[in-house]
């Protein structure tokens, strides 16, 4: 889940900047200026591999918690991250 709504963020996001949008993070904006497919392949990628290290982590107890929990609130921060964008593309005008 926490890969397909990240592919939904990528998707959400290039459409929200055509539509004159700006990208916050400091770190993903110059691969949204250049190609969107370089800013998709790196914002999927990059979430590929911590979901992967997460996974095989995911047993491993740090100050008493597992550290497989930190997936569970990834998916929270994405269904979050990816509810706002859809409010955001509904609510300018798409010309």
């Amino acid at each position: 889940m926490v890969l397909l709504l990240s592919f939904a963020d990528a998707l959400l996001t290039l459409t929200l900047i055509s539509h004159g949008a700006s990208e916050v993070n400091p770190l993903m904006d110059p691969l949204v200026r250049g190609s969107g497919h370089s800013f998709a392949y790196w914002k999927i990628g990059l979430t590929a591999v911590g979901v992967v290290v997460l996974t095989l982590m995911a047993r491993l107890r740090i100050w008493g918690r597992a550290v497989g929990n930190v997936l569970y609130v990834a998916l929270a921060g994405y269904v979050v991250l990816v509810v706002y964008e859809l409010f955001l593309l509904r609510n300018i005008p798409l010309d």
